[in-house]
């Protein structure tokens, strides 16, 4: 072949690898990559294929921002890292953890940190503890892991669909770019109608549920409450009355009753309204939402408090008929631990059976008085006065906050029952009166502390008469007492404790005096 007809030859090639890059441009290749080898198999470039119709395809959603760079190193990952800044107890792989650290560590709480377990091979960071060392020191060794699964994956081809993106949350500054990027935030026919037109997609008109408007009440300026019977759309008016300006309609309080069942399917959803007008005098608004959550086919069972006692309701009180059962309560939440209720008669056996119950934080006392005469006797006389003072059924536990399960026995406080008694000879012994002393505490948050009952002391206290003889009579007093002590401790603020400053002065900071 001439230099003409070699020349020929090269202006051929170049026209074809002209072409072939050109289609490279249009085409996005695709990679595929051998089980045995690392390096990417020759592909055949092929035609684009046509596009799909516009009605069923979607335009891909604008992300968020950027998707982070994914820690894919082991060396570098920390699950057990959860204090920012602050060494993790036995998180031997945690950065902010130095020498002093390690040698006071008793094991590694994560001795192997490594990634997907599907790939054929791997990095593996491993971390232990040596303690035959003085002072123990932390191991780290960073090995390869052989997958013998033939069904592994070999490499990766999309490396940030590793790891999340990280959304961006909405604020003052980027809410009308969200907005203008999202889809909105309400449904009308036509986004409905574009979701039921592919067959494949769920169905999820019977999740739905109707939220019912139970009722719309406004408030006016003087505060008087009107009852709105329309359920129309309202919107806000602004009126200038002089200097002052009043928008009507402005919600005041949202309301929410939403009904489920025993399998957590919410069935019926109301809402309530309380619309009000508001002046420029009024501002700042301050609006209230509630939300109530009641479940199908059941009553409501009144508590004492949610969860801390509330001052002036009942303590909730029960007894244990045999070890392992639960609490039995009385369905009568006044009738759980009561006293005896003084009248006007002031006669206790007239008052047998007239109780009032205990309220928490309400000290009370009560009684009444008791004729003693020669034809009674002193057994039956004690056992009577026995029996009016501690009420029928009385309590062995009570409940340490006004909303505990009776199924939690062992968080409930059993009742210490003690009997005080004097003996005298020839004296007759009987039970004058029942002292209870309820100990509670503030728990929790200093900002909403919560009452707790921490202990219950019933003290039956008895006393020694002389035998009554015939045609005699002796009058005795009998008396009920309720006492709450508040054993809360005083709080104290916490500060931390000072820094250690680990100053070192150069060895010639005194020079030449020294």
């Amino acid at each position: 072949m001439g230099p003409r007809g070699l020349l020929h030859l090269l202006l051929v090639l170049l026209d074809c690898w002209a072409s072939v890059s050109a289609q490279a441009g249009a085409t996005p290749v695709v990679t595929m990559e051998d089980l045995n080898s690392t390096e990417p198999a020759p592909t055949t470039l092929r035609p684009a294929l046509s596009p799909r119709p516009p009605e069923t395809s979607r335009a891909p959603r604008p992300s968020s921002g950027p998707r982070p760079t994914p820690v894919t190193d082991v060396a570098a990952l920390c699950v057990c890292d959860l204090s920012p800044e602050k060494c993790d107890v036995n998180c031997c792989c945690d950065p902010d953890c130095s020498s002093t650290d390690f040698s006071i560590f008793s094991a590694c709480s994560i001795p192997v940190v490594m990634g997907d377990s599907q790939f054929c091979s791997q990095k593996a960071a491993i971390y232990s503890l040596n303690f035959t060392a003085d002072p123990p020191q932390r191991i780290f060794k960073l090995v390869e892991q052989i997958n013998p699964s033939i069904f592994c994956i070999h490499i990766t081809n999309y490396k940030p669909a590793l790891s999340f993106i990280n959304p961006e949350v909405p604020d003052e500054n980027n809410f009308d770019k969200l907005m203008k990027t999202s889809d909105g935030f309400s449904l009308n026919a036509e986004s409905d109608a574009s979701f039921t037109d592919k067959p494949d997609a769920p169905n999820s008109a019977k999740y739905e549920v109707p939220i019912t408007v139970q009722s719309i009440v406004f408030r006016s300026l003087n505060k008087t409450l009107t009852r709105l019977e329309y359920t129309d759309v309202l919107r806000q008016v602004l009126v200038e009355t002089g200097q002052v300006q009043v928008c009507t309609n402005v919600v005041l309080e949202v309301k929410y009753s939403l009904t489920y069942t025993d399998a957590g399917e919410v069935v019926q959803a109301d809402l309530s309204l309380l619309l009000g007008a508001v002046s420029s005098a009024m501002v700042p608004l301050q609006q209230k939402f509630e939300i109530y959550f009641i479940q199908q086919n059941t009553k409501p069972v009144p508590l004492s408090g949610n969860p801390g006692y509330v001052v002036g309701l009942p303590l909730a009180a029960g007894f244990q008929p045999q070890k392992g059962s639960g609490i039995i309560q009385s369905t009568n939440r006044y009738g759980q631990l009561t006293i005896l209720r003084s009248t006007t008669e002031q006669d206790c056996l007239a008052a047998e059976g007239i109780r009032t119950p205990v309220l928490f934080g309400y000290s009370m006392q009560s009684g009444c008085k008791l004729r003693l005469t020669g034809a009674v006797t002193c057994r039956l006389v004690a056992q009577k006065v026995k029996s009016l003072l501690k009420g029928q059924g009385f309590p062995d536990y009570v409940a340490p906050f006004g909303n505990s399960r009776a199924q939690d026995v062992l968080d409930w406080v059993p009742v210490h029952f003690i009997t005080q008694t004097s003996h005298v000879k020839d004296s007759c012994q009987l039970p004058v009166a029942l002292a209870i002393e309820v100990k509670w505490t503030k728990y929790g948050s200093l900002l909403n502390p919560q009452a707790k009952i921490v202990n219950v002391t019933a003290n039956l206290i008895s006393s020694s008469f002389p035998e009554t003889s015939s045609g005699n009579e002796r009058t005795i007093l009998i008396s009920t007492a309720v006492t709450f002590v508040d054993v809360s401790a005083p709080a104290e603020a916490g500060f931390r404790a000072r820094p250690a400053i680990n100053a070192r002065l150069p060895f010639n900071f005194f020079f030449p005096f020294v």
